[in-house]
């Protein structure tokens, strides 16, 4: 691994208020708030009500506590210590005991020793083969299904988001029959890696003829003003795609390693990093909706944005960040289209070789590794055996933490490293340890991985189409396989807008909620973005077509629904009566949504409404004894032209005159 000093990274404990709403990690946990003293686990942190300086993961509760118990103790025992690390970050002056009353010191004491028991408590309860992180992820698992539980009841979209989100980010046991294999698939042996296609790109390229954003196209000019925003958030990729000619991985890699110098730091050939570009990006799919090279492309050019955030500045190694924009490129490789449970439900090749964990995930590593040993595609050829050995474990890392099912375990992680550091390092995050860095590298990649609705709205919203039609793909698949479909994927029954804003509110929000709390105040912006996006989304759900409502308010709306019934009925009767067709709607309105003054005036109403009913029913009788009428004409009139055919023809062979009296007459029968 590269030498290169990492000077820490600066933890803020108190934020601005802000009138950004919180995530739902910081409601109350019920299993929490039985023990004594509830508010006190947080006081390492001067909070004032401030949400984001809250300690929500279990371990970090314990030490802020403990902190307390601490400083409690040298109050009561009226001990003078030094200050050392083990004092409270935001330390408030030593109280002397002298100055407290009797009361207020039995207070005092009880409350200490209250602290120390609940600390006690959780520490026997901690299970020594898990780790502190898991406890976090474990209660934010609780949380969250608790919060799902309440938004499945409010509808029935309610539950599909519920069970989508359930489903697709909570690592839960499969619980599927998986069927026999009706085809057996042994054109290859099982050690093949799929996917991997023979092509050539290195027989045109040269430095000398080499474009100048490593892709041929037409529109050089235009593609140029694009990428100005290459280190900007919210950079439009389907117009890179659109002006690079449909190259949009390959252009955004070739700018980004011009960018940063890394075709020079690790002694890269251009035409070996173009062809090996080229190659990786053929082997997305093109006729997969979502994950494509689009994705890819935006994922990585993320990343780069996110690398560059000033409170990371110098942080990471320049192996690192290689390892880092390379885990992103390739995090999709080959992807079908089609979710991890679909391959494990449907008895898949990829499924059997990866024993249905992580599939696609161990998958997408496969291919983008086995694609440097393709022709001229090598593009760490030159990097020693220890650099290539540390890349590799970098990038398996973070290509693997992108698995949606790890989420909370992600989340989890991080904010329990973010607390954990605030409570106990003086707000330092040194960052010198792998398992540290590659813990913010994790959840870099896959912040980046969830960022579309961070992103200007018109761009999000073109993501959420193509997130939608790849689901809805997979659901007409396993309709046609006689599958249960899975949440999100029926498209006659799916809430587009409802499970764009259960997907902020829990999974996306919580994450860069975090992420905002490890960079502030770098991630502002973003969180700002991301909080109108959900509130554009939730304004469109009542005008929302999908799906459509089970049924309508019957008592608001049984006046003007009654109303329209009755006048569709009276429509073909009293049209043609002119402005008497509009005068019963009236008497209509009053009898079911108006009250009378009186009961003579109720009266007097009812008989007239009764006899208008009467006069209508009347009228309909009429009304289809005179349509009976004309159907009966016009069968007349049908066979009258005919023999009127007839007789005029033969009449016309013989040169007879008493045709003209015969179409007299007929013409006189068709005017009756």
């Amino acid at each position: 691994m590269d030498s290169q000093a990492s000077p820490g990274l600066v933890l803020h404990p108190s934020f601005p208020q802000s009138q950004r709403r919180e995530s739902f990690l910081y409601r109350s946990d019920s299993d929490y708030d039985t023990s004594p003293k509830t508010m006190s686990r947080n006081s390492s942190i001067n909070s004032e009500g401030h949400a984001e300086d809250m300690i929500v993961t279990p371990f970090a509760q314990v030490l802020a506590s403990l902190r307390t118990v601490r400083s409690n103790f040298t109050i009561l025992a009226n001990v003078t210590t030094p200050t050392n690390k083990r004092s409270p970050v935001t330390s408030q002056p030593t109280v002397p005991q002298a100055t407290l009353s009797e009361e207020t010191y039995q207070q005092m004491a009880r409350e200490t020793l209250e602290e120390l028991d609940w600390c006690l408590d959780q520490l026997e309860t901690i299970q020594t083969h898990r780790s502190v992180s898991e406890m976090a992820s474990n209660k934010f698992k609780r949380m969250l299904n608790r919060e799902l539980s309440h938004l499945s009841e409010m509808s029935r979209s309610g539950n599909q988001v519920s069970e989508y989100i359930s489903t697709t980010f909570l690592d839960k046991q499969n619980e599927v029959e998986i069927p026999s294999p009706t085809l057996r698939e042994r054109e290859k042996p099982m050690c093949h890696i799929s996917g991997v296609k023979k092509l050539t790109h290195s027989s045109s390229l040269s430095n000398s003829t080499l474009p100048r954003f490593g892709v041929k196209t037409e529109h050089e000019d235009a593609l140029a003003r694009e990428l100005n925003d290459l280190n900007k958030w919210g950079l439009n990729i389907f117009r890179v795609a659109e002006f690079s000619n449909n190259r949009p991985l390959s252009c955004i890699m070739f700018a980004i390693f011009q960018e940063r110098d890394l075709l020079k730091t690790f002694r890269i050939p251009v035409d070996t990093f173009v062809t090996y570009v080229m190659t990786l990006e053929d082997h997305y799919h093109a006729n997969v909706a979502y994950h494509n090279s689009l994705h890819a492309a935006d994922v990585t050019q993320s990343t780069h944005v996110l690398l560059s955030t000033p409170a990371l500045d110098a942080v990471f190694t320049d192996l690192e960040i290689l390892a880092a924009l390379f885990a992103a490129a390739i995090h999709d490789v080959d992807h079908p289209g089609v979710s991890n449970q679909f391959l494990i439900n449907t008895n898949s090749e990829l499924a059997l070789m990866y024993n249905d964990e992580s599939v696609l995930e161990n998958h997408h590593l496969a291919v983008g590794f086995k694609l440097l040993h393709e022709d001229n595609c090598d593009i760490f050829q030159n990097l020693s055996k220890r650099q290539r050995q540390s890349l590799r474990k970098l990038v398996i890392d973070m290509v693997l933490a992108t698995d949606m099912s790890k989420h909370m375990s992600l989340l989890a992680d991080l904010k329990t490293m973010v607390e954990t550091k605030k409570v106990t390092s003086s707000g330092v995050l040194l960052l010198d340890h792998y398992t540290d860095r590659i813990q913010v590298l994790r959840n870099m990649v896959h912040c980046a991985d969830l960022s579309n609705p961070t992103k200007p709205l018109a761009v999000y919203r073109q993501w959420t189409e193509r997130i939608m039609e790849e689901f809805f793909r997979q659901g007409d698949k396993e309709r046609e396989r006689g599958m249960e479909i899975s949440p999100m994927c029926d498209k006659h029954t799916a809430s587009v807008e409802k499970s764009q804003v259960g997907f902020i509110d829990y999974i996306v929000h919580p994450l860069w909620e975090t992420w905002g709390d490890l960079v502030h105040p770098d991630a502002q912006d973003i969180l700002d973005t991301l909080e109108d996006n959900r509130d554009w989304y939730q304004s469109t759900i009542p005008q929302s077509p999908s799906p459509p409502p089970l049924g309508q308010d019957k008592e608001l709306n049984a006046c003007m629904d009654k109303f329209q019934f009755e006048l569709t009925l009276e429509d073909s009767s009293q049209r043609e009566q002119g402005d008497e067709g509009d005068k019963p709607t009236p008497n209509h309105m009053a009898q079911d949504c108006s009250q009378g003054e009186d009961e003579e005036g109720k009266k007097e109403e009812e008989e007239d409404i009764m006899a208008e009913a009467e006069n209508e029913d009347i009228i309909e009788e009429e009304d289809e004894v005179a349509m009976e009428e004309e159907e009966v004409e016009e069968e007349q009139e049908k066979e009258l032209k005919a023999q009127l055919e007839v007789r005029s023809e033969k009449e016309r062979l013989s040169d007879t005159s008493p045709v003209e009296e015969e179409e007299d007459s007929s013409s006189q029968a068709e005017d009756t």
